[in-house]
């Protein structure tokens, strides 16, 4: 919070109490010296000195508030320093001593003006006191000569000095807005990135729940019809699909349960990759083939192949049907890659006709999670082959016994 505050603030705000003072000081000096010269004569002194006391209370009441604005109102600028300015040029033109206090007036004019209005300022602030000075009291050649070339300088000298501080002043305003537009823009990022986050989560939970418990329950569905056509028929083959829809439902349950904690899946919890298809191929009745040296691979690997193998395990149930006599599983462990392959001799289908839904859009998105790619092959009458290519990171090398 302190941070932002101090990021927000600009120098000149946060050192504001240096220019009250450097006015205050200016202003005791130039009181003294006027105070404190010889000439003019005591009285005419003590008219410039308290032409000049006003001038506080003027500062303190329009100026100070007017200098911390950001930016400051341009209008009441011009109308305080004419007010400042009534002031000063008669105290100066009444006593030289009092030009001093136009080195805490000047940086004002730049402060509050655009350039053109603070050069014209700036220039009636060191010529008009030394033009009056020298028509009210006639001075000789030589200090008309010195006053008049210290009113140049001084203008000179000021017009450097402020152009200088009018280019600081508006570099920090572009750099304020810049900052002020960085913070928009990582706050926009944020909530983007919120709402990204938000949308893969949803997409992450729709494709768990699509491979977990939706298919579970066309599994479901399907035994429940088998068993409708078994009861009168076959009530062994009956009973035995009966007991795979407890264990199906088990399974789902325990799906559910690790979907709603976070966990791994429930095939995989205490148990191989293998392992684990070897029982969801038994459920769908296919053949479970592993080559390659079996090795322990990260949960997220692990992940993809089983649920890219449910997927296409339920997709062969659900549509090649009666017409699959054969149904293949082959995992292959390579150095570098896990390749899942899932074949049937059903009666196949066209890919791009069947390209909606979360299925193979769910199994490619799954699989590019972790650098990998799924690819479909199908032909009507020609089976069906799905094929999922995982990469494996080569660290990985500890082997299952």
């Amino acid at each position: 919070m302190r941070g932002d505050r101090a990021r927000g603030a600009h120098a000149w705000d946060r050192s504001f109490l240096l220019w009250d003072v450097y006015f205050a000081v200016a202003w005791v000096a130039t009181q003294t010296m006027v105070l404190g010269a010889e000439h003019p004569v005591w009285w005419v002194r003590a008219v410039a000195a308290g032409l000049l006391v006003p001038l506080v209370p003027w500062y303190v009441a329009v100026g100070r508030r007017l200098l911390g604005e950001d930016p400051p109102d341009e209008r009441r600028a011009r109308y305080y320093l004419a007010g400042a300015t009534a002031l000063f040029v008669p105290s100066a033109v009444l006593a030289g001593e009092t030009r001093l206090l136009a080195f805490a007036l000047i940086p004002q004019c730049f402060m509050t003006l655009r350039m053109r209005g603070a050069l014209i300022a700036v220039t009636v602030i060191n010529v008009v006191p030394v033009a009056g000075w020298a028509l009210l009291w006639r001075p000789g050649a030589e200090d008309l000569l010195v006053n008049t070339l210290s009113a140049l300088v001084t203008l000179v000298f000021s017009a450097v000095v402020g152009g200088w501080i009018i280019r600081i002043i508006e570099q920090s305003l572009e750099r304020a807005e810049l900052i002020a537009e960085l913070d928009a823009s990582r706050h926009e990022i944020s909530r983007l990135s919120a709402a990204h986050g938000a949308l893969a989560e949803r997409e992450r939970l729709a494709r768990e729940i699509h491979d977990t418990l939706a298919q579970g329950f066309t599994s479901l569905l399907m035994l429940v019809q088998a068993v409708d056509a078994e009861l009168d028929a076959d009530p062994a083959r009956a009973r035995s699909h009966l007991a795979l829809m407890e264990d199906t439902a088990r399974r789902n349950l325990a799906e559910a349960r690790a979907l709603v904690a976070g966990g791994a899946p429930a095939d995989l919890a205490g148990a191989s990759l293998p392992d684990a298809l070897e029982r969801l191929a038994a459920r769908h009745e296919a053949v479970l083939a592993v080559t390659g040296p079996v090795r322990t691979l990260p949960a997220g690997v692990e992940v993809v192949a089983l649920r890219a193998c449910q997927e296409a395990l339920t997709n062969t149930r659900k549509h090649a049907g009666s017409s699959t006599t054969r149904v293949e599983v082959c995992l292959g462990y390579a150095d570098d890659t896990l390749t899942l392959c899932v074949r049937d001799d059903g009666c196949g289908f066209d890919p791009r006709a069947a390209s909606s839904g979360y299925g193979l859009a769910g199994l490619r998105a799954r699989a590019a999670e972790v650098g990998g790619t799924a690819s479909v092959h199908s032909t009507p009458g020609d089976g069906t082959r799905v094929t999922v290519r995982l990469p494996v990171p080569a660290a990985v090398v500890s082997e299952v016994p």
